[in-house]
This record gives C-alpha cells, structure tokens and sequence, in this order.
C-alpha cells in the first residue's frame, strides 16, 4: 500500500511525505524478502520518481526492477522497468534513446495484456517525442492518452495529459497559441479539481510562460505565485525550483 500512497501524497503536493512512503516500501519490501512483493514496491515506488522528475532515483530502481524481473520471468515487471529506464533517459536529456526505450517497454506491456498506466504511458511518450520535433508522433500519443483515459476512467493523470497537449501546441509553432491557452486552463481546472497540487502547479507555470510570452507577466505572476506559496516542502525538486525562478523572473 505504502507505494501507492506516496504517489497520492505526491499529487496532493507533498514530495517529501512521499519519497518517506517511496523508502519505508522498499525497505519493508527488503525485508520481506518475497520477490513478488519487491518487484510490486519497487515499480510502483518507480512511479512517483517518474512523474516527480527523479532522474537518478528512477533510473536505478529501474535497473534493480528490470534485472529481477527478468531473472523471475516476470514479463508484467520487466515491461516496467523498461518503460520507466526509458522515462529516467528522458529526464536526463537522452530523448532520442528514451524514445525507443520506452516504445519497447510500453509494447511489452502491452503483450501481457495490460491496460492500466497507459494515460501516464502515453503521454510521457507524447512529452518526449514534442521534444525531439516529431510533431505528428506526439499529437497521436497524447491523442491515444485522452482515449484511454475517457475510456477506463484512469483519469488521474488528465491534467498532465491537457498540460503536454498545450505544449506540444507551443513547441510546434502552431499560430494559434488559443489553443494551447485552452489546454493548459483545462489542465488547471482538472487539477484544482483533483487537489492534485503537484500538477496544478506545472499547469500554471505553464500558463504563466505562456502569457509571460504574450506580455501578461502581471496576471501570470498573480497566477503563479499562490500555487507556489502554497508548497510547505520539496523546494528541492524540479517543478518547485522552476516555478521558483519563473517567478523572480516575472519579478524583476
């Protein structure tokens, strides 16, 4: 349970309850010593330093999952830790191997016959192929993210889905920036909806760039900076420091 919590605790703004639960699980997990039970930890764990931006912390539970899944024959937990090796390449800036990497994990997974995670799935993917210029890869990933989402009701992730959906709008120069205003508003609304802190403050920084660049610093300054007063912890982290100078940049 301890795993899925800290994702929880993530999404509602606390990074550093989360990577508490993310270190109990494992250890707990250790401790067991039942292999079913660590790979179940260690991939779920894997989860919240993905969409946290824990670049080394993935990038090495990643491993450990990924090399006793395949000594188990776990097919499930292998497709895993390669999906999120895959995610740990990304957050380090290898996007063109990640690519790969995480289209092989997420195939595999597929083969097992599972469905859940393919919201979270996709629009990673969506994410990383907008970054490398493969316009047309992205808009058909995060396309297939909103499908599964509407068609599961694994809705979770709806609001990073509308937030890259913006993104890929503002990184393909398209005209009509309407459109990406559009999304990342949805993506705040799911959010608020949620309570799900951590995203409501990537969607508003988005935004806030987003009008920054259209020359709103003031309403993007008066947008941004309650979501980030509202963070008692996890100054430490990716979105928290980049919001933090966003800010002193509106300031200045």
């Amino acid at each position: 349970a301890l795993p899925f919590r800290a994702l929880n605790l993530w999404l509602l703004g606390y990074p550093e309850a989360a990577q508490a639960d993310i270190d109990d699980a494992v250890k707990e997990a250790r401790e067991i010593g039942q292999v079913a039970n660590l790979m179940l930890a260690l991939g779920i764990s894997n989860y919240t330093h993905v969409v946290c931006g824990n670049a080394v912390a993935a990038d090495a539970l990643a491993d450990e999952l990924a090399a006793l899944a395949d000594e188990k024959g776990a097919l499930l937990r292998k497709a895993e830790g390669v999906f999120q090796k895959g995610c740990a390449l990304a957050l380090t800036g290898k996007d063109a191997e990640a690519v790969q990497v995480i289209t092989s994990g997420i195939t595999a997974w597929r083969a097992t016959g599972a469905t859940c995670w393919t919201p979270l799935h996709m629009s990673f993917l969506a994410n990383v192929y907008a970054r490398l210029g493969q316009f047309d890869e992205a808009r058909h990933c995060i396309g297939e993210a909103m499908v599964a989402s509407e068609a599961t009701g694994e809705s979770w992730c709806d609001a990073e889905i509308q937030r890259i959906a913006g993104d890929i709008v503002v990184l393909s120069g398209e005209p009509d920036m309407a459109k990406a205003e559009a999304h990342f508003e949805r993506a705040l609304t799911v959010a608020r909806g949620q309570q799900a802190k951590s995203f409501e403050l990537r969607a508003a920084s988005a935004l806030a760039r987003l009008w920054r660049d259209r020359s709103k610093r003031a309403e993007a300054r008066d947008l941004l900076a309650p979501v980030y007063g509202w963070f008692t912890e996890g100054f430490h982290t990716v979105d928290l420091r980049d919001a933090k100078k966003l800010l002193e940049e509106l300031d200045a």
